[in-house]
């Protein structure tokens, strides 16, 4: 972490509750003596950043079973802010209960459509449990123990258990193993480059053209810039115009800024997100 983020304590929004891989991720990027701000939903996150009542943001954009969480880049086009850095986040799922429980007691199983998605084949295993979606893994976790609900199950991390004192019955049952979660750091200002950055968020609003997107990846392609994430969204009141938000690795960063420059000129609006370190395990 950078030495500037630990001269005060730092106020960090996240989406969720303790116990939760967000509220893991900000104790293990900024430091365990942080106040975490937990909100509903992720629109509330970028709220408290940009309106300055947080200091920094965690927030997953992709995994790397699920894929990517677009409306979160929507969220982070809206709202202005800046990507600083990335952190990628071993995910171990595991199913808890209230204790003294087993699965064959348990009818239900809720949890963040995204931990559902990435447990499947272990719950088609079980056809006995249903299962529903929730707000938050941790927050299920949370509200079990609270109520001592029993027959009810969470999707949560081991974190979340000990932190709620549940009882782990069922370990790593996400289906494929090597499982990552990539999030984002987000801040209100502008960061300052401290070194030379190899990876950057960007979005690009393509001129309705005939073959642009094509010609853009050329361009792209020319400047040495690896693409590892597209994702498009429709611009609003202008049909067939198309928003592209962009995540690229930088070969050279004198060619990256080349190719923004160009992309400007032939084809439309770039807005940088972001230029930071690629942190990929």
């Amino acid at each position: 972490m950078n030495e500037v983020l630990e001269t005060k304590k730092l106020n960090i929004a996240i989406q969720g509750v303790p116990g939760s891989f967000h509220h893991q991720v900000a104790q293990q990027y900024f430091g365990e003596n942080i106040d975490v701000g937990g909100f509903h939903t992720f629109e509330e996150v970028a709220k408290s950043v940009e309106a300055g009542t947080a200091d920094y943001a965690v927030m997953a954009i992709e995994n790397s079973i699920a894929g990517a969480i677009l409306p979160n880049y929507d969220i982070i086009d809206r709202h202005n802010l800046f990507v600083f850095d990335e952190y990628y986040l071993p995910i171990s799922h595991n199913l808890m209960v209230w204790p003294g429980q087993s699965i064959d007691t348990i009818h239900e199983v809720r949890s963040h459509p995204m931990a559902i998605l990435q447990c499947k084949v272990f719950f088609a295993q079980h056809p006995h449990i249903r299962l529903i979606d929730d707000v938050d893994t941790a927050y299920v976790a949370q509200l079990i123990a609270e109520k001592e609900l029993k027959g009810i199950g969470a999707i949560a991390s081991p974190k979340a258990a000990d932190y709620y004192g549940l009882e782990i019955i069922a370990s790593n049952i996400q289906t494929v193993k090597n499982n990552f979660t990539r999030f984002i750091l987000l801040q209100r200002e502008k960061p300052e480059i401290k070194e030379t950055p190899t990876k950057a968020s960007l979005k690009v609003t393509i001129h309705n053209q005939k073959g642009g997107l094509a010609k853009l990846l050329t361009l792209m392609s020319e400047h040495d810039l690896d693409l590892t994430k597209i994702q498009s969204i429709p611009v609003i009141n202008k049909p067939w115009e198309y928003a592209f938000f962009i995540d690229t690795l930088i070969g050279d960063y004198d060619l990256f800024k080349q190719a923004i420059a160009q992309i400007q000129e032939n084809f439309g609006e770039v807005k940088l997100f972001g230029e930071y370190q690629n942190r990929k395990i």
